[in-house]
């Protein structure tokens, strides 16, 4: 592959996520268009699913974008905007939810699961090790009875 052809493709690779934001949707303003961008990659689109709305080419991510920067340009604090967003559509939008109430249920889901599995794994690995149970003889009597049993049989 010839140089060219190579940074063509990194080119092709790195690029499709800065088309998403438009420049009509940039901010004048440096510094809140860096906190526009930083606010909208923690943000969900609602039609992606697993992409953020920087990176998003859904009309509703394009919404939400120009959504942030307006409220960024009334003054909102970054937080204040993430939750009126989250207000807006739900905690669902948000890549990190706030760990209270049932979302504490998915917090606490995964470290919970490997403390389960650490247990059993380590039950499993001691009774491993043990010897099995010594199994007794058959007396007289249950030995002439399995005698007669396989005769029949």
């Amino acid at each position: 592959m010839t140089r060219l052809a190579r940074v063509a493709l990194i080119l092709a690779l790195i690029a499709p996520p800065a088309w998403s934001v438009q420049p009509d949707e940039v901010l004048a303003d440096a510094g809140l268009e860096s906190r526009a961008r930083e606010i909208s990659q923690k943000l969900r689109c609602p039609v992606c699913q697993g992409e953020n709305i920087d990176e998003s080419n859904a009309p509703i991510s394009r919404d939400l974008r120009l959504y942030v920067r307006e409220r960024l340009v009334a003054g909102d604090s970054d937080r204040e905007v993430v939750e009126a967003v989250a207000d807006r559509f739900g905690e669902f939008v948000l890549f990190e939810p706030p760990a209270r109430g049932a979302n504490l249920i998915l917090w606490w889901a995964g470290p919970l699961m490997a403390l389960v599995a650490l247990i059993t794994a380590g039950l499993f690995l001691r009774n491993r090790n043990r010897p099995a149970p010594a199994v007794e003889d058959l007396s007289e009597d249950e030995r002439r009875r399995l005698a007669e049993i396989m005769r029949d049989g």
